[in-house]
């Protein structure tokens, strides 16, 4: 049975697709392994390109808006100013703003694993497992408080894992952007 045309075009498209996806992944993964802290930095720089830009839209949406009442258009400028002068701070220092950053995610996580443990306490009741539910309970807590004093060391592990997994899913992505055969 002959290939018709237009699966053709759709399977090259996917295969190019796959491809394209694999050479990012892989190219990012390696510059987390290679330069963290540069590759920090690069995040730290768009989310505050985001910042600045999102600042813009919120100033201008409380500047032009027409249908915005008073306090609608202060609140909307007094945000947009507020992203714009974070931007501009972590423009500043991308290194502190980048760092900063994994602090905060640290001791998000940490925070986050001591209350899912907490609260699969909170389901023994209803489970059938209580040992594993405690035993996930006590790991998940000692995980989150061990994380809040050293947040930076438990980030940095987690992105030489982002690293190692870009590098590894890349790989594969690649491999299937070679092998992918028919819809």
């Amino acid at each position: 049975m002959a290939t018709s045309s237009p699966e053709k075009v759709a399977v090259n498209g996917i295969r190019t697709a796959l491809g394209i996806g694999g050479v990012v992944a892989l190219i990012v993964g390696i510059l987390i392994l290679v330069w963290p802290g540069k590759t920090a930095m690069v995040v730290a720089a768009m989310i505050a390109v985001y910042a600045v830009v999102g600042g813009l839209v919120y100033a201008g949406l409380g500047i032009f808006s027409k249908s915005m009442g008073g306090w609608g258009r202060v609140g909307h400028i007094a945000l947009g100013v507020i992203f714009v002068v974070a931007g501009v701070i972590a423009f500043s220092n991308l290194g502190m703003a980048a760092a900063s950053m994994a602090l905060f995610i640290g001791y998000l996580v940490a925070i986050l694993w001591i209350i899912e443990g907490v609260v699969s306490l909170t389901t023994l009741s209803g489970t059938s497992s209580k040992g594993l539910t405690i035993f996930f309970a006590i790991v998940s807590i000692i995980a989150g408080i061990l994380l809040f004093f050293s947040p930076l060391l438990g980030v940095a592990v987690l992105w030489w894992i982002i690293g190692i997994s870009l590098v590894v899913l890349g790989i594969l992505q690649i491999v299937r952007a070679f092998t992918f055969k028919s819809l």
